[in-house]
């Protein structure tokens, strides 16, 4: 079985965001990860595979020169090949799945899988124009999958814990979420292994990216205002209530 991830760089949830033009972050001074949604993914690729002797894992990313830095993330945890896709433009969900596709459908995949959304842009687009390009069926919200003869089975979360169950013919896309399984951490010897094993790139052009084709412009950005300072109310219990009910009358008008 030949089973690809697609995996994305993305800020660290706790990296301090700058605006620059007006509607670029600022990554010159940003800790850039593997987005946690897509690692759901590479552990799942990684199962496969130990289950699937003989299947091959590959992870493939969009995007600049720091992007390889993921995939030598992913082969830290125990992935065997990469190819990083290189672009230095700003592509909108379309564009970037398009070039993702024209790649995969040389590679002729049984398998994709990645995250169902990139915690910075929270679009949820990515597996469904990617599927869409590859004309293959796409689920997305996955907590379970296994393999049958010729398709997977996977359930997904639905409204209120609720689960669905999908059955697909392979090939297919499959998005995963929290709950799939637990990521493994990768080992100092596998980080090691990973600082120098060959890495396949192509470059825009040969992938016919064009920024000219996106469909969406970001026009603005803005960080959003700073909350207002809490109130500490001090007192006897009965003065402190009186206060608050005060306050929620006169201020937050909530009553």
């Amino acid at each position: 079985m030949k089973i690809f991830v697609c995996i994305k760089q993305v800020p660290d949830t706790e990296a301090s965001l700058n605006i620059k033009e007006g509607n670029r972050i600022d990554g010159s001074n940003i800790k850039w990860i593997i987005n946690p949604y897509d690692e759901y993914a590479v552990e799942e690729a990684l199962q496969l595979q130990e289950k699937n002797p003989g299947s091959t894992v590959t992870a493939i990313t969009l995007g600049p020169e720091r992007a390889e830095d993921v995939l030598r993330k992913a082969m830290a945890m125990g992935i065997g090949d990469a190819i990083h896709l290189e672009s230095e433009q700003i592509l909108d969900h379309k564009t970037a799945a398009r070039a993702l596709a024209s790649v995969l459908k040389e590679e002729k995949p049984d398998l994709i899988l990645m995250g169902k959304q990139a915690i910075d842009d929270d679009a949820f687009l990515s597996h469904v124009y990617l599927a869409e390009y590859l004309g293959v069926p796409v689920t997305t919200n996955v907590i379970s999958l296994h393999l049958e003869e010729g398709k997977v089975v996977v359930e997904r979360d639905i409204d209120e814990g609720d689960r669905e169950k999908i059955e697909m013919a392979l090939p297919c896309v499959v998005a995963a979420t929290k709950g799939l399984n637990e990521p493994r951490y990768a080992s100092l010897m596998g980080i090691m292994k990973a600082k120098n094993k060959p890495l396949k790139k192509i470059a825009a052009t040969d992938a016919q990216i064009d920024p000219a084709d996106n469909q969406v412009d970001v026009t603005r950005l803005s960080v959003p205002p700073e909350k207002p300072a809490g109130k500490m109310l001090e007192g006897e219990p009965g003065e402190m209530v009186d206060k608050l009910v005060e306050l929620l009358q006169n201020e937050a008008q909530v009553l």
